[in-house]
């Protein structure tokens, strides 16, 4: 059976256990999410003593495994094993042979990280059959501000899309990184507000008037003062705002705007739809277009390519970032 994210961690909310937790894939946000919840949650602290152990991949073999998961929990009704960075694990793939023979009050939960494991074979099969087999896949950067708002949603606050997109444009797809400044303002703002671009920028440090979005918003107006305003700063804070990170960003935005070319439906709705955006920032992309038509945006992601070439030190004499920046700017607008 194919088990959701929400689906286990709803599970283990309601003391619904699986024997096994087989948790895979490249994205360690949503593996560590559900190793924590059953670290912390099945067992009281009192029991956790006694009956729970957590191992490292590196340091066991699978025989070291079985001979733990057959132990019996000394109080309580589980036992509760946990093999971190089980990708290690030497032919892990043998356990096959013993996973259906293990006590029913083991939970074994192995973390197999940063790479999918071949469900194809044994030991994949036998675990989606008796436990949980779950794929964590790494998030497209259109899917971040999604995510963002449902784990606002989640604490009963809400987020303004300038806000949610700042963020999401700012810190990437790395899930932990993200929390852990949303975090943040869960601490510093009072419960159900509404958070601005002002409360993002007064507590993560996110700049609302120079970023990654309205450097897009001022190209795609073609407002040459205010574009070169933000490049500016971006060149005297080249540490959050390196040329690739640039360059990559406004790649995706020149493609967006040929997606508004070529849709024939562009009501708003439908547009949001195609280009991946919140509706709120439709008519940004929609003001783009009408500055640059499709030879303009071609060009543009040629100028795009050359310059990603360049911040990683293709034919670029040693020039800095900053002077790159301006350059690429320069060739964008003109």
């Amino acid at each position: 059976m194919a088990f959701t994210f929400d689906q286990i961690i709803g599970d283990i909310r309601n003391k619904v256990y699986y024997p096994v937790y087989f948790l895979m894939g490249e994205e360690p946000y949503f593996i560590d999410t559900i190793s924590d919840m059953l670290e912390d949650q099945v067992l009281d602290p009192a029991e956790q003593a006694f009956n729970q152990m957590v191992m490292y991949g590196r340091d066991v073999d699978v025989q070291t495994i079985v001979s733990q998961a057959r132990n019996y929990p000394m109080t309580g009704d589980y036992q509760v094993l946990i093999v971190k960075e089980a990708q290690d694990v030497k032919n892990i793939e043998t356990l096959d042979q013993y996973i259906e023979k293990l006590p029913q009050t083991t939970i074994l939960v192995l973390n197999h990280k940063y790479k999918k494991f071949d469900k194809r074979r044994s030991l994949a099969k036998k675990i989606d059959t008796i436990g949980v087999l779950f794929e964590s896949k790494k998030l497209y950067d259109n899917h971040i501000p999604k995510w963002i708002v449902q784990y606002l949603a989640q604490k009963n606050y809400d987020i303004t899309p300038k806000a949610c997109q700042m963020m999401a444009d700012f810190l990437g797809t790395d899930l932990h990184k993200i929390r852990n400044e949303l975090e943040k303002l869960v601490i510093a703002l009072p419960p159900g507000k509404k958070i601005t671009d002002e409360d993002v920028e007064r507590n993560i440090g996110i700049s609302k008037d120079y970023n990654i979005f309205e450097l897009q918003k001022a190209i795609g107006k073609r407002d040459i003062l205010r574009a070169n305003q933000i490049m500016r700063y971006f060149g005297s804070n080249s540490k959050d705002y390196p040329l690739l990170f640039t360059a990559i960003s406004l790649y995706g935005f020149f493609t967006k705007v040929l997606k508004v070319h070529y849709t024939r439906d562009k009501s708003r709705n439908n547009l949001a739809s195609v280009i991946g955006v919140n509706p709120f920032f439709v008519e940004d992309f929609q003001v783009a277009a009408k500055h640059f038509n499709i030879a303009d945006a071609v060009r543009c992601i040629a100028v795009l390519r050359e310059y990603d070439l360049k911040s990683k030190g293709y034919n670029s004499q040693d020039i800095g970032d900053d002077e790159l920046s301006k350059e690429m700017l320069f060739k964008l607008l003109h």
